[in-house]
């Protein structure tokens, strides 16, 4: 009897456990949103700013070594309304990149993955020289880490000052500039760490390590609860930490 108490409590705290950490990777609600669950992302929608909030993926080993192939077909996300429907031409001409939040190279898993990762909700307005260079470099870093560790969390979204730059010539839709990226990172575990990462909306040619800082600061810029599933003792600890050293950076 005492062996099947001990076996239906484990059961029990297995399942609630799994209920805990259920899409860990999501933050907690913004008043507002519009939230887009796809089958490889879950994407908080601004339809103010016509850009995401945040995007947020569990990245793992069989979605970076997939073998599905980069299809480059920017769309219209057809999970939003029409009148905030941003498509592949509000960007044209404007200097800007079509910036990837989640990374198509994060989606190679299967072609719904990688047709879903191009819709334009997925999109920010992005210095070129940023998107390919420094912030392609971080999304590389992010990819070795999620082989090494089996499995991290990623968030990823724009950063905001008051009264940005305005893409976009369609009537009604005007894409706001983002002043800066964040991007934050948890690996689960026998010791669980958490790390963020902020840069602004232009060109580096500097180490990703002057970039690092804490979760709590991206919290305290973009206004977002990261991770809030996790349990307030540990979320309190990682949150604060900024060790890019036990990252092997």
């Amino acid at each position: 009897m005492n062996k099947l108490r001990s076996f239906l409590v484990s059961c029990l705290l297995m399942a609630m456990n799994i209920g805990v950490y259920a899409q860990l990777e999501k933050p907690a609600p913004v008043k507002g949103e519009i939230l887009l669950r796809h089958s490889a992302y879950i994407c908080s929608f601004n339809t103010d700013r016509l850009t995401p909030n945040y995007v947020a993926w569990c990245l793992t080993p069989d979605r970076v070594n997939g073998k599905t192939k980069r299809t480059d077909f920017f769309d219209g996300d057809p999970m939003i309304q029409s009148r905030y429907r941003v498509i592949h031409g509000d960007y044209s001409n404007s200097r800007y990149d079509r910036g990837h939040m989640c990374p198509a190279a994060d989606n190679r898993q299967s072609l719904t993955a990688m047709t879903e990762c191009f819709y334009m909700t997925n999109m920010c307005p992005q210095n070129h020289g940023l998107n390919t260079g420094a912030w392609n470099d971080l999304e590389i870093q992010c990819r070795s880490w999620a082989c090494n560790y089996k499995k991290i969390y990623v968030v990823s979204g724009p950063i905001y000052k008051d009264n940005p730059l305005r893409i976009g010539r369609r009537k009604g839709f005007r894409i706001a500039v983002p002043d800066s990226f964040f991007k934050v990172v948890l690996m689960m575990g026998k010791t669980p760490k958490a790390i963020g990462f902020i840069y602004g909306n232009r060109n580096y040619n500097d180490d990703i390590r002057d970039h690092a800082v804490t979760v709590d600061k991206v919290e305290q810029l973009t206004g977002l609860d990261f991770f809030p599933q996790l349990d307030d003792r540990t979320e309190k600890k990682i949150e604060a930490e900024c060790k890019p050293a036990a990252w092997g950076i």
